[in-house]
């Protein structure tokens, strides 16, 4: 099993050690440096960054938004950072959810496996720079002859010769249809609040995937990265206080609470009636209440908290269950340099 450091996404202001963090990464022997987006920073631009001083870790987007960029912007954001850092790049996208979607980029969610499916197959054409691109999908038609149009718009392939065909594009998602058409037509799955003890129900979303006329890839070769807050400690329990207080943010506010996708992810493990009390207290702005309702085991399921020996052998239980790199977080190099030893790599 590997390690990747995520990076995440800027708060108010830009992290002062992050450019320490990923030095520290490579050093200690991790596979890869993921950066995120949400309504601020961009991916792109800190891999860009602080990847200039790397010379063998994977620079990942964990994720980039689709509704962010056309898919032929996206496209040539990852072939600029494959260029310049030796074909180190894995182009990471995620639908995102309505509120950003819509409500930040201007732009309509319905219909995200469809949109997913055309979006990276867009992407794939480009890279591949066979032939100039042409799609007759309803989201992302190229040429443009819709309301407005010229009519001059003309097919084309990139300048620029994609460093790889291949650059592998992984998926950030949650739900069963999502992460089946993740394993039929990506390279990697994203996988946010993975839960060891669920590996079957996983398995079988992504079996589905596998099945399907022209899957990409097969479970041999394909990667599964989970995110996971990991946090070595002699006292769980301030940890697991802390971290009550982040996860009821996901659950109760990162998202509409008719369609929250973290919310849900949790009711499928069994925490329903958690999740709706939760939601219902963060939304009349009970944060503290909210916080207290999350039980231990809630966020143990999903987050390997305790000392060196613990954490060494949860790392044994979610490669057992099919992952293939831990996507962590660190607030220091310390914790970095702490945390490699602990893995198999």
């Amino acid at each position: 099993m590997k390690l990747g450091l995520q990076l995440g996404y800027w708060m108010a202001q830009p992290p002062r050690n992050a450019g320490e963090l990923v030095a520290a990464a490579e050093d200690a022997g991790f596979d890869a440096v993921f950066a995120a987006e949400s309504w601020g920073s961009d991916a792109f631009g800190p891999l860009t960054w602080w990847g200039s001083s790397t010379q063998r870790v994977r620079l990942g987007t964990s994720v980039v938004q689709m509704s962010a960029r056309t898919p032929a912007a996206t496209a040539m954001h990852a072939l600029t950072l494959d260029h310049l850092s030796g074909g180190r790049a894995i182009l990471g996208l995620g639908v995102s959810g309505p509120q950003v979607v819509e409500g930040w980029y201007g732009q309509p969610f319905a219909k995200p496996l469809q949109r997913t499916r055309e979006y990276v197959g867009i992407i794939r054409r480009i890279l591949e720079r066979e032939a100039p691109v042409i799609n007759d999908g309803p989201n992302y038609p190229l040429p443009y002859l819709g309301p407005g149009a010229t009519g001059l718009g003309k097919p084309l392939k990139p300048i620029v010769h994609p460093l790889r065909a291949d650059l592998p594009i992984w998926l950030g998602a949650e739900g069963p249809k999502n992460v089946a058409l993740t394993a039929e037509i990506a390279d990697g799955w994203l996988a946010i609040y993975y839960a060891p003890r669920l590996a079957n129900m996983y398995n079988d979303w992504l079996d589905e995937g596998f099945a399907r006329a022209g899957a990409r890839r097969s479970r041999e070769d394909f990667e599964i990265a989970a995110s996971c807050q990991v946090v070595i400690t002699d006292d769980p329990a301030a940890e697991l206080e802390r971290m009550r207080w982040v996860m009821s943010l996901y659950i109760g506010g990162m998202g509409a609470p008719e369609q929250n996708f973290h919310a849900q992810v949790y009711r499928r493990m069994g925490y329903e009636r958690e999740v709706d009390e939760i939601g219902r207290l963060f939304m009349a702005g009970k944060k503290a209440e909210a916080a207290a309702v999350v039980p231990d085991e809630m966020i143990l399921d999903t987050s390997i908290i305790g000392d060196e020996e613990h954490v060494r052998k949860q790392f044994e239980v979610w490669s057992a269950a099919g992952v293939t790199m831990m996507l962590v977080t660190a607030a220091d190099a310390a914790q970095l340099r702490r945390l490699a030893p602990l893995v198999d790599m």
